[in-house]
């Protein structure tokens, strides 16, 4: 492990009434070991994973890609000061690493093109070719085969979004592989019972308070999936 564990100062939290300060999952949580080189968070939206996730990426000095941010009715003062808020252990310092979040991928592919004018020998940390040239999931498979082959602590935030089932069985490979290999480290936050399955992987249910480890068989994403396949006329009646 590059990452051995994260603790929440929630003592110290500069409010109660704020996102994300308000989540009750971060405020009863104090601490979450990393023991295996893939770690998932899941849980139902709004239950805080993502936004520890991100939180945690910021605070190991991972840089999060952004695309143009708009205007917003209200501002929110605490909402990306959570990371100052964490303590981490590392086993032999501090890594490089990288985020993915699909909802800002396409503008970092096209950024990507425009600074491979200059530096055409950039695209080989991405699989050696333009990513806009390739549809979306291709483009994703092509980074993850090309970029998770470095040493590092990768953070994933939802990666199943662009990707067909088989492209990610492809990523889940991808995953074990590197992970086997002992160089990089995965924590991802998913909905997926396919990625989910990755061998040896920790995951951590977000709707348990505090956050609890749980086995594949017990997440609510294997319960949905299995009981629709054996009984779907049962669950298309009860809709």
């Amino acid at each position: 492990m590059h990452l051995n564990n994260l603790t929440l100062l929630h003592e110290e939290y500069p409010t109660k009434e704020y996102y994300p300060f308000n989540l009750q999952v971060l405020r009863q949580t104090r601490s979450i070991d990393f023991l295996s080189p893939v770690t998932f968070f899941v849980g139902e939206n709004g239950t805080g994973k993502s936004t520890l996730l991100k939180a945690l990426c910021q605070k190991c000095g991972v840089h999060i890609w952004r695309g143009v941010q708009g205007a917003r009715l209200e501002t929110n003062l605490y909402e990306e000061d959570l990371y100052k808020f964490i303590e981490v252990e590392w086993s032999n310092g501090r890594v490089p690493g990288s985020f993915f979040g699909s909802e800002t991928f396409r503008d970092f592919a096209q950024c990507l093109d425009e600074w491979a004018k200059a530096d055409p020998e950039m695209l080989n940390y991405f699989g050696g070719k333009s990513l806009i040239t390739l549809s979306h999931g291709q483009s994703l498979m092509t980074m993850f085969r090309a970029r998770y082959r470095i040493r590092g602590l990768y953070f994933l935030d939802e990666p199943e979004t662009a990707l067909s089932p088989k492209s990610q069985l492809e990523l889940l490979k991808v995953l074990r592989d590197m992970g086997e290999a002992g160089h990089a480290q995965f924590i991802i936050a998913t909905h997926s019972p396919i990625l989910l399955a990755c061998p040896g992987a920790d995951i951590f249910s977000f709707d348990e308070m505090p956050v609890q480890k749980i086995s594949y068989e017990e997440t609510e994403h294997y319960l949905v999936y299995k009981n629709f396949m054996e009984d779907r006329e049962k669950y298309l009646k009860e809709m």
